[in-house]
């Protein structure tokens, strides 16, 4: 029996969700209603302060769906998609939130410290394939949790619901989120259903030592949350080099020299200590 396509087998996501497939996913019953089950879940798992509002980033917002969620709980959001169609729903709609159109995979930016939390409901794993020829799937994922990671408050959590394709996608975004700086790891909600399983990516912006959220459907001896570490082998590169070094500068020119730009030879002055002048 062949297999059903999933919606990233049919191209790009800003092409999958026209506006057809955009009125169609906004207006399905079901759908809104699995929206909402996984958005609650993801704020729960952000575990914000009570009574305080938040301001929160929408990662694949489509048509604010999930952003209604938010703005019902009191907290702000902004929201960022590709797909064009689904954000002009969003605006017919009247929703809350400010919406911008954009490519997850090319970044996010906004002020360091800018968010209390992130969410994400089916949406990450699309950074998983290369719409483009010049695509790198790794690189794309990797920009984007590092930027996310600068644009989020010391303490602050992102969470992802992700459909991945396979373990491998699934260990390709924690990896290069480890890489990114965060720490955290993975939560399986009733692993042992077909129907209902669903798999969030629960990231910790810049604190460790913290324990995983319980997963559903699970006793305590079938826990499926899954912790990883934070970003140590990062942290030992850079403590490798002294900033100011002779072999700090070296690195740097050599990162510029790869990027094309005109580097001065080094000579034995470079990186010398000097005197203090009094």
């Amino acid at each position: 029996m062949a297999t059903k396509k999933r919606p990233e087998h049919y191209g790009p996501a800003h092409i999958f969700y026209n506006d057809e497939e955009a009125q169609k996913y906004t207006t399905n019953t079901r759908m809104i209603e699995i929206q909402t089950e996984m958005t609650e879940r993801a704020i729960e798992l952000l575990n914000l302060p009570p009574d305080k509002p938040s301001l929160l980033l929408d990662l694949g917002c489509g048509s604010g769906l999930s952003g209604e969620c938010l703005t019902d709980l009191g907290h702000s959001w902004i929201g960022i998609d590709i797909s064009r169609s689904m954000l002009d729903i969003a605006r017919e709609r009247d929703v809350e939130g400010d919406t911008i159109l954009g490519d997850m995979g090319e970044g996010i930016c906004f002020r360091p410290g800018t968010f209390d939390g992130a969410i994400s409901i089916s949406a990450l794993q699309w950074l998983c394939n290369a719409d483009k020829k010049c695509h790198n799937p790794v690189k794309r994922v990797y920009h984007f949790f590092e930027t996310l990671y600068a644009s989020m408050k010391h303490g602050s959590r992102a969470i992802f619901q992700v459909y991945p394709e396979n373990p491998q996608q699934l260990e390709m975004l924690t990896s290069q989120a480890i890489r990114a700086g965060f720490g955290g790891g993975v939560v399986v909600d009733y692993p042992n259903s077909t129907k209902a399983k669903k798999i969030f990516l629960c990231l910790f912006c810049g604190v460790t030592n913290i324990s995983m959220p319980k997963a559903r459907g699970t006793d305590v001896s079938q826990n499926q949350s899954v912790m990883f570490t934070q970003r140590n082998s990062r942290i030992h590169k850079r403590q490798k080099s002294i900033k100011k070094s002779r072999d700090w500068i070296e690195e740097k020119k050599e990162r510029r020299r790869r990027q094309g730009k005109n580097v001065r030879s080094s000579t034995k002055y470079s990186g010398r200590k000097r005197k203090p002048h009094f």
